[in-house]
């Protein structure tokens, strides 16, 4: 079988190259849709969603849209996903859908083919992942998002303070989010970088990233607390690989496209001189 002309890795390094590494959130919450005058149903939902793709599609490295905002508004929602996630990649950005899936057997090769598999309607450039039905129930997954040459992101140590309970729970001399880094690592060492990690940027995290080979999604930049010298301080050398995630500061800015351009512009300016 032939395999994908660009993979994942290479995909992402060369649009955050070009356009900086800002990850930037398209989180409808009915509240921020009645701050821009909009109602909240499925004509403010899509009016919002492509005021942000007009405003930063062809700025933003990566845009991630948060599928659960979506979904609230049935069918009419998932239509307005859709377009987005069309959209997006014509303005060129890197599309990161965040669904946070985790299943086994068929049910996980389903969501797979939804989100991964070439010519679905819902198929972006990479999804969230959650690993805790165990790191390899997401085979399928991982497994077709290499052979279309797209990117899964699993979640390892989030920001959440419900999530230390498990995450850094111990087993086998390591915690589970260590795990799940390390489980990531091992697929990723054939250089194709379909493997990312979810990593809060809110706090030291105290994993070993060194050997990831991956991108690093880092929920917490900006409104929740985290800026560049945190990303420094949490991430050290692996600050390379580190896509902040930024939603609810930029948004803020709408409904005026310009306002949401030139928000974008200075949060990626701000990154690139800490680098």
């Amino acid at each position: 079988m032939t395999g994908p002309a660009e993979t994942f890795g290479e995909r992402l390094a060369s649009v955050t190259g070009e356009r900086g590494r800002l990850c930037v959130g398209i989180d409808p919450h009915p509240g921020l849709l009645r701050d821009w005058g909009l109602e909240a149903d499925a004509r403010g939902l899509e009016k919002f969603a492509r005021t942000c793709v007009e405003a930063f599609g062809s700025l933003a490295g990566v845009i991630k849209p948060q599928s659960a905002f979506f979904e609230s508004y049935g069918s009419a929602g998932i239509a307005v996903l859709e377009r987005v996630l069309t959209d997006a990649r014509a303005a060129g950005a890197v599309t990161l859908l965040d669904v946070k899936r985790g299943d086994i057997g068929s049910t996980m090769s389903a969501y797979a083919q939804a989100y991964l598999a070439d010519g679905a309607p819902l198929a972006a450039d990479a999804i969230t992942l959650s690993p805790y039905l165990g790191f390899g129930s997401l085979e399928p997954a991982i497994e077709l998002a290499r052979r279309t040459g797209r990117g899964v992101f699993v979640l390892a140590r989030t920001s959440n303070p419900e999530g230390a309970g498990v995450q850094r729970a111990h087993t086998e001399g390591r915690s589970i989010a260590q795990a799940i880094v390390d489980h990531a690592a091992e697929i990723n060492a054939d250089g194709a970088g379909s493997v990312g990690v979810v990593i809060g940027a809110t706090a030291a995290h105290g994993l070993d990233i060194g050997s990831l080979r991956g991108p690093i999604l880092a929920p917490g930049f900006g409104a929740q607390g985290a800026g560049p010298e945190e990303l420094s301080s949490v991430f050290g050398a692996a600050r390379e690989h580190v896509l902040p995630a930024s939603s609810r500061d930029i948004l803020a800015k709408g409904p005026e496209v310009d306002r949401l351009r030139n928000a974008v512009r200075t949060v990626s300016a701000l990154l690139s001189e800490h680098e």
